[in-house]
């Protein structure tokens, strides 16, 4: 009966966390579209942006690239490269103007040895490695549970890293939009039209990274329950 009752519980935290990210995505989408046919006053690109931003913060050894898709932006720390997509590069939109901060904002921790953004790098190929197994290992110490429970345990050891990998990446997120944010007011890159939209967007982005951590726990959480009970 206990064991249904969490069964029960886990698929209602799953669903219902499904629902909010797709709901967060969706409304992202909408965002992004919206605010990427709204200018901003400097009238820079998202290329120009983070690179006057990486300057001002004095930060010469980074590089600003483009690559393909959408939403794919990102800062690499091994390359010191600051990623934009395609549609963030060349737009000199207030949304592009928010992301190229946001991910320079990442270059700005790197300089500056902000911790959070050092454990979750040093964590990197440690959540690579559990990411390829743990499911298969869960999945093995569920069927064998009563003659190899170490299987499962283990598993669970390796979703709890990526848990906590998910729960460090929040601060460096939102630390991440609070430079940008910041840094786009004074450099005059917003005004108080755009900079409500550049706040908003960026805090829709938040909101994805909040769900995704949330959603681990719940499931490690199930796990957790499953082990402890079936042993």
């Amino acid at each position: 009966m206990e064991t249904t009752s969490t069964m029960s519980l886990y698929w209602m935290i799953f669903i219902g966390t499904a629902l909010l990210s797709w709901l967060v995505q969706i409304s992202l989408q909408s965002k992004f579209r919206k605010y990427s046919k709204i200018g901003i006053p400097a009238r820079l690109t998202g290329a120009e942006v983070a690179r006057k931003m990486l300057l001002e913060n004095g930060i010469t050894n980074v590089q600003v690239i483009s690559v393909r898709g959408r939403l794919t932006d990102h800062y690499n720390p091994v390359t010191r490269t600051v990623n934009l997509s395609q549609g963030v590069y060349d737009s000199q939109s207030i949304m592009a103007a928010a992301v190229a901060a946001h991910e320079c904002g990442h270059a700005v921790q790197h300089a500056k040895g902000y911790a959070p953004l050092k454990m979750r790098s040093a964590l990197v190929p440690a959540v690579h490695f559990a990411s390829q197994w743990v499911m298969w290992l869960i999945l093995a110490g569920m069927l064998m549970i009563n003659t190899f429970p170490q299987l499962m345990f283990i598993g669970i050891v390796l979703f709890a890293l990526t848990t906590l990998f998910s729960f460090i990446t929040l601060p460096v997120e939102i630390n991440a939009s609070r430079r940008a944010l910041a840094w786009l007011n004074t450099a005059g890159i917003t005004n108080y039209e755009t900079y409500p939209m550049a706040k908003d967007a960026l805090k829709t982005a938040a909101y994805t990274y909040v769900i995704a951590a949330l959603s681990s726990l719940a499931t490690l959480f199930y796990y957790i329950s499953l082990f402890s009970r079936r042993r």
